[in-house]
């Protein structure tokens, strides 16, 4: 006996009525619906979705005739420019997957990066020469390496096997791409900040890429055709999937290589930019600007922020300057923004202080999330809505990765109980707003950056004079947070200064991740031994509450 539905009978899924989900359809229709609009400005280049689709197609066929199959891995390591944009549409079009590496990171942890990644190729900018150059000799197994030689960047070396331009030149500009197959299949491969040791590789899938990329026009009602400013990083959650909404939008990428005040308010007004995103250092450096610089914004400016939750006073400072905020939330492991703080029209009446105050928090789930909940991370019974139980953060749908690259033991600790943890601490309103209030993973976000307060302990560590260290996150009006070390130094141990210290760190990891503040002196513990992080991070923000 037949027992299925007549709606599921005959009626099966075939090549004229399904399809997996895939950004690479974006840049496809873009090009063959508005072929000569606008899609990249990088100073005085402006292609058109024609040309960069052609590009795209030429990239990914010259990569296939290299050797790359499906699945392999292919990285790039360079600032906000054309070859990084197109990169996210060709990789997956030869079947491969997209390694963007941040930027900032050292020798070491982009060879280790490289290694884990398996990567068969490296596109790469001659402004990070000296840390790429630096990774490969570290490595026994080289991938194939190929050099961004911007015409506006002379410093630097070229130091790959060929030349980006004279790559895609022997490229098919009618070439038969790939889609994929599965819409499961991965996209994009991301590492984290390396919380308890390396990083870890978090695994994109097109659907989640597909999804998120208009999860992103839908949160922040994005027009057509948007002139969008890359101040954030495309190595960041892949620009958070930016590079898929700009095509599925039949935008324009305004490229940008360094987040400069002046840089952005005079892009602003040349490109007739309506869209950037960034976090709240951003934010702060532009209200912290010359008044001149933010003279001649005649048109609607809208800013997606995201990281350590920006201040009210420069929410508000934002909207001062008439630059509409929206802030979102996520991670690495969410495709970035997987949470949003949606507005409700009725807060136009409150005052301009209290709307500040609501949009600091981090809001609800986004459009193309399944779930979002604040729970016991024990029970995983979800607190009460009160604004004051705490609990972790915990979502789930097609938001999140695949799981971690090579890591199934902690992929299964991550989804355990069926949900994502974030290991992020919050509060539930009644509203069914979040807001965070913690990191259980003691997490520093500094200019957008993550900052493991183990990795800065190790190098602590290390100094022949310490004894004990501890780092906890210090609020900071410029970098949202920066690194603060409390440090206990051995018995009879030379007198040595904090800036001794910070410049120790300096010499042995990214700069970036060292502490801006160094306090000496015995450290809070408890009755096992365990040093009490939470009194330090109270001591670290609020020193007046020392007697």
């Amino acid at each position: 006996m037949n027992n299925r539905s007549a709606f599921e009978t005959n009626l099966d899924k075939n090549a004229a009525n399904f399809a997996a989900l895939t950004p690479i359809k974006f840049l496809e229709r873009a090009a063959n619906v508005y072929p000569n609009r606008p899609a990249v400005v990088h100073g005085e280049i402006r292609r058109n979705w024609s040309e960069t689709f052609s590009r795209c197609k030429k990239l990914a066929s010259a990569l296939n005739a290299h050797g790359v199959e499906k699945g392999d891995a292919v990285s790039i390591m360079a600032p906000n420019l054309p070859e990084h944009f197109e990169a996210h549409f060709a990789v997956p079009m030869c079947g491969a997957v997209l390694n963007s590496i941040n930027t900032r990171l050292d020798s070491e942890v982009v060879a280790f990066i490289l290694k884990h990644a398996g990567s068969k190729v490296l596109i790469t900018d001659k402004e990070l020469s000296t840390v790429v150059k630096g990774a490969l000799e570290l490595m026994d197994e080289k991938p194939y390496v190929i050099d961004i030689d911007d015409p506006y960047w002379t410093d630097g070396e070229l130091i790959g096997d060929t030349d980006y331009e004279a790559f895609i030149a022997n490229g098919d500009e009618d070439y038969a791409y790939a889609l994929p197959a599965d819409e499961w299949e991965a996209i994009t491969l991301n590492y984290t900040s390396g919380t308890t040791g390396d990083p870890k590789g978090v695994v994109y899938h097109h659907r989640g890429a597909y999804l998120n990329a208009n999860s992103n026009a839908l949160s922040w009602a994005m027009d057509h055709h948007p002139v969008y400013l890359w101040t954030l990083p495309m190595f960041h959650c892949n620009g958070w999937c930016f590079p898929w909404t700009i095509a599925a939008m039949a935008g324009v990428s305004v490229c940008l290589r360094h987040v400069r005040a002046e840089d952005i308010f005079n892009m602003i007004k040349k490109e007739k930019v309506g869209y950037f995103c960034g976090a709240p250092i951003v934010l702060n450096m532009l209200n912290s600007a010359d008044d001149a610089l933010k003279d001649g914004i005649n048109h609607q400016v809208k800013v997606m922020t995201a990281g350590a939750a920006p201040p009210a006073s420069v929410i508000e400072g934002m909207e001062n300057l008439g630059i509409k905020v929206t802030h979102v939330y996520g991670l690495t492991e969410t495709y970035g923004p997987s949470v949003v703080c949606a507005w409700h029209d009725e807060w136009n009446e409150k005052t301009a202080e209290e709307q500040a105050r609501l949009k600091s928090r981090q809001g609800v789930r986004a459009p193309m999330l399944d779930d979002l909940m604040v729970a016991d991370p024990v029970t995983m019974e979800p607190v009460p809505q009160d604004g004051k139980t705490m609990g972790e953060v915990f979502m789930r749908g097609n938001l999140v990765m695949k799981g971690y690259l090579k890591n199934p033991t902690t992929t299964a600790d991550a989804f355990e109980g069926g949900w994502f943890h974030s290991g992020d601490l919050a509060v539930w309103h009644e509203d069914g707003y979040i807001e965070i209030k913690d990191r259980s993973k003691d997490i520093i976000i500094s200019g957008g950056e993550n900052i493991s307060s183990i990795e800065v302990e190790d190098v602590l560590f290390s100094h022949p004079m310490v004894q004990e260290a501890a780092v906890v996150a210090k609020r900071d009006e410029k970098w949202g947070e920066t690194p603060c070390a409390f440090v206990s130094l051995k018995d009879n141990a030379d007198a040595v200064s904090a800036e001794e210290i910070i410049a120790y760190c300096r010499d042995n990891m990214a700069h970036f991740k060292a502490p801006k503040t160094v306090v000496f002196g015995d450290m809070p513990k408890t009755s096992t031994g365990k040093i009490q992080k939470f009194l330090l991070r109270d001591r670290a923000n609020n020193p007046e509450s020392e007697e």
